[in-house]
């Protein structure tokens, strides 16, 4: 992206630009959500996790590189779609914003009654969200908290303002994942560059010494964000899951694909320019996620962003 259009986005992202209705379809056909839910009671001591565009047109993002964890989730036709988690920090703009999954609801539950932000969900989807153990916030709850912005068709032009949904970052006692941070374990396979593919989306993890960071790669170009910076992680988790379908599907009649996050199975956890194969286990939705060396010991993360890439099980 040039610099003048990363100007010409941040000036209107900040501006704020046109005021979305909050009704819209999102263009898959999706619905309303009927959650209820004020800003205030929302703010104490939850997790903000908001589900992100990720088509090429969404691209770049904004306010990707404040996350705490960026989730990898496949959706319809083998295309990809994010789920961002704030926690130490609330950036100004988060987008574009999406819809909701099946997954997220049993992703989510590790946390205590997060706050989820997104634009609709298919129809029969909204009243498993209802029920959820979370705190919903899509734009018909929460209208001021988003904006369209003009430099960009619909649907891929939602964006949130976090800051009106709560008053500031919980801090990290609200992100029980289950991960560790601390020193790398010995061993591990140097590695370069790690690819993950799916149908219709692919993602590289490129190792860069001198910035002690993994590049964030999408569909073969380097991933940035509206204001120039790249895309980049401490650490970078790519999980085997079983992937299968669920009984939601699109206008189109394309299958929503369900990630199964509760279970046991094979995971490659990259950091420090290291490759580790571990297991990962996460025996019920309420708790975290624990990944453990070959000799049993838990592996623990470098500090900084976190990617957990959802693969489906070889």
């Amino acid at each position: 992206m040039t610099g003048l259009l990363a100007a010409v986005m941040a000036a209107a992202l900040a501006a704020g630009c046109t005021t979305s209705d909050g009704a819209r379809d999102d263009g898959r056909g999706q619905g309303r959500s009927s959650a209820p839910g004020d800003g205030e009671s929302r703010a104490k001591g939850a997790v903000l996790a908001v589900k992100i565009d990720n088509s090429r047109a969404a691209r770049p993002h904004t306010g990707l590189n404040e996350a705490d964890i960026v989730y990898v989730e496949q959706v319809e036709g083998g295309l990809s779609r994010l789920m961002a988690v704030y926690a130490q920090k609330l950036p100004k703009v988060v987008g574009p914003v999406r819809s909701a999954r099946e997954t997220d609801l049993e992703l989510l539950r590790q946390f205590d009654r997060p706050v989820l932000a997104f634009s609709g969900a298919q129809g029969k989807l909204l009243p498993l969200i209802d029920k959820a153990p979370l705190q919903a916030a899509p734009p018909e709850k929460a209208q001021d908290a988003y904006f369209r912005g003009n430099f960009r068709p619909a649907p891929h032009n939602l964006y949130l303002r976090p800051q009106r949904l709560m008053a500031t970052a919980p801090g990290t006692s609200v992100l029980t994942t289950g991960f560790r941070f601390g020193a790398a374990p010995a061993g591990g396979k140097t590695t370069a560059v790690q690819s993950v593919r799916f149908k219709a989306a692919q993602y590289s993890f490129t190792w860069s010494k001198s910035r002690d960071r993994w590049m964030v790669g999408m569909d073969g170009k380097a991933a940035a964000t509206t204001d120039g910076k790249r895309v980049m992680a401490g650490t970078v988790v790519v999980q085997y899951v079983k992937v299968r379908k669920s009984p939601f599907h699109d206008k189109l009649g394309n299958y929503t694909p369900y990630t199964e996050t509760v279970g046991s199975g094979k995971a490659r956890v990259l950091r420090d320019g290291r490759a580790y194969d571990v297991r990962w286990k996460r025996p019920k939705a309420a708790d975290g996620t624990t990944f453990t060396t070959s000799n049993g010991k838990r592996m623990k993360f470098q500090h900084g962003q976190v990617w957990v890439v959802f693969a489906t099980a070889r």
